[in-house]
């Protein structure tokens, strides 16, 4: 399946039924009378979010949608029917924006959340409405008002608690692949990951989370170099960041430089959409610890530097799977802390006491 999280779509509620203009003539009535009944309303445009939903693609494939019209009104006091609602399911964590006005019109975080972005047309009243004691017989009604349009745009930001960020090619998608059931694109060449992946994680003895694994960032991310621009924005929702950082032999690859690259374009990417990704709780695995000559290495060198910064770090590899619950562990803790500190207070009341009311 495609990856689409951007999509425009144009909505036209449906428009309200005509009034009837009608007169009352049957036998054993002789005085009858105005009997003109009301238009029905013409039917809303309703998005509603599903978390079963992971895409935008289908939208691509439809990209207008109506609303069916209100019912004209009829003769002998018979309303019109009002029109069927039409419902649009959209991921969770998808944004609303009005295409002309660049307003935000909602952000559909929850399941089963729904918001109208287009009201139908009110019905038009029968002349059975205007009947007064000085106007007995009004031959005339009120036409069905007309529908909303708009033209929307919808952005997928994906929800997920930890984000696995690094560079291309440094065990994201290995990572994700052994500790949940997702399957990932894996492959020994740069940008095997395209699309955002995500894969619901049972730490051992702990609860559930879900974790996304982005695509890789390169230096010059948050100007669009690379995918990465296109995906930043993705991880803005994450509760907890992991840096996935390479250990090798490869006199290229610098452990703490790609960390400061990395972090550098968070920093970069808050500045440009004042967003605040750079102060997201973090963690560091330092992957790819086959080699037990890197790994005693890098433990002291690379490790000092994150001690000094107090960042806590772990060496895994992802491949064959050491080290990787002690890190799971270290996530479901950290995700417990910053839902504890994010969570809103509450006031705390005394009990009651039927003595003192």
């Amino acid at each position: 399946m495609q990856f689409i999280d951007e999509a425009i779509i144009e909505v036209s509620a449906g428009d309200g039924g005509r009034g009837c203009v009608a007169f009352r003539r049957e036998k054993y009535r002789p005085n009858g009378g105005p009997c003109g009944g009301d238009g029905g309303k013409g039917g809303d445009v309703i998005l509603r979010a599903d978390h079963n939903l992971s895409t935008l693609l289908d939208l691509r494939y439809i990209p207008r949608y109506r609303a069916e019209r209100g019912e004209h009104g009829r003769g002998k006091d018979q309303h019109g029917r009002g029109g069927v609602n039409t419902i649009i399911r959209v991921p969770t964590g998808t944004l609303v924006y009005d295409e002309e006005t660049e307003e935000l019109l909602v952000d559909l975080v929850d399941h089963d959340q729904t918001f109208c972005v287009a009201s139908g047309g009110r019905g038009g009243r029968g002349n059975m409405r205007f009947v007064t004691a000085t106007r007995q017989a009004p031959d005339y009604a009120d036409p069905g008002e007309l529908g909303e349009q708009r033209t929307l745009r919808l952005e997928l930001k994906l929800l997920a608690d930890v984000g696995v960020l690094g560079f291309p090619n440094v065990g994201k998608s290995t990572l994700i692949s052994h500790v949940s059931k997702a399957r990932p694109k894996i492959g020994d060449y740069p940008f095997t990951t395209l699309v955002p992946n995500l894969g619901v994680v049972q730490a051992p003895g702990r609860g559930s989370f879900v974790m996304a694994d982005v695509p890789g960032l390169i230096e010059g991310a948050h100007q669009g170099t690379g995918l990465g621009i296109r995906f930043l924005r993705h991880v803005e929702r994450t509760r907890v960041f992991l840096h996935m950082i390479e250990l090798s032999n490869d006199a290229d690859r610098d452990p703490i430089r790609d960390y400061e690259i990395l972090q550098r374009e968070l920093e970069l990417y808050d500045e440009a959409y004042g967003s605040q990704l750079a102060e997201n709780p973090t963690l560091v695995a330092l992957n790819k610890v086959e080699d037990e000559t890197i790994a005693e290495i890098c433990e002291e060198e690379v490790g000092a530097y994150f001690a000094e910064r107090e960042i806590p770090f772990f060496l895994i590899s992802a491949q064959t799977g050491r080290g990787v619950v002690p890190l799971l562990h270290a996530l479901s803790d950290l995700l417990d802390e910053h839902k504890k500190q994010t969570a809103p207070e509450t006031e705390e009341t005394e009990p009651w006491d039927p003595l003192r009311s």
